[in-house]
């Protein structure tokens, strides 16, 4: 029964994540702390979730490594820059890159919930997703599109990070 409250858990951790960013806007309540906290705790949720998938040897280390990776560089880079007092654009492609994530993250969840309950009705639909290795493929995919995210993310912010190593 841990997959069920596993994704029970995430996906309330998930939508509390996005009202809370929703109603910060939306009441102008967003706030420096909250700007640099609410990125951060999307990281730690999604990598935790990665890290436990790759344990579980459903998903290959590589993969999470990638996603790391690029968060904790991206996520390091702002840091450095913000204590210099200059900032990055945070594009949209990169709030969708943690939408996707936490969506193929929900799908896994619910693929190892319903191979845990063993329900009838379930087991044509797990035939086609492991003949097709759909968890595999689908965090392959979020995993190339991790990695494109952080290149245009770079890119986009290319003479602000440029100003910052001159500077330094």
């Amino acid at each position: 029964m841990g997959h069920p409250v596993a994704l029970a858990i995430f996906i309330v951790a998930s939508i509390t994540d996005a009202y809370d960013g929703y109603y910060a806007r939306k009441y102008d309540q967003v706030t420096p702390e909250g700007k640099f906290l609410d990125p951060l705790a999307d990281k730690i949720l999604v990598s935790s979730a990665f890290i436990s998938f790759a344990l579980m040897g459903i998903i290959e280390f590589w993969m999470v490594g990638l996603i790391l990776f690029r968060d904790l560089f991206v996520t390091g880079l702002r840091m450095a820059m913000e204590r210099k007092g200059l900032s990055m654009v945070t594009s949209n492609i990169a709030k969708a890159k943690t939408a996707i994530q936490m969506i193929t993250i929900s799908f896994t969840l619910i693929i190892l919930g319903l191979k845990a309950l063993s329900l009838a009705w379930a087991i044509p639909m797990l035939d086609i997703v492991k003949e097709y290795h759909l968890v595999y493929n689908l965090t392959l995919m979020v995993t190339i599109f991790t990695v494109i995210t952080g290149v245009i993310y770079l890119y986009s912010n290319r003479t602000t990070i440029q100003n910052f190593l001159e500077n330094e």
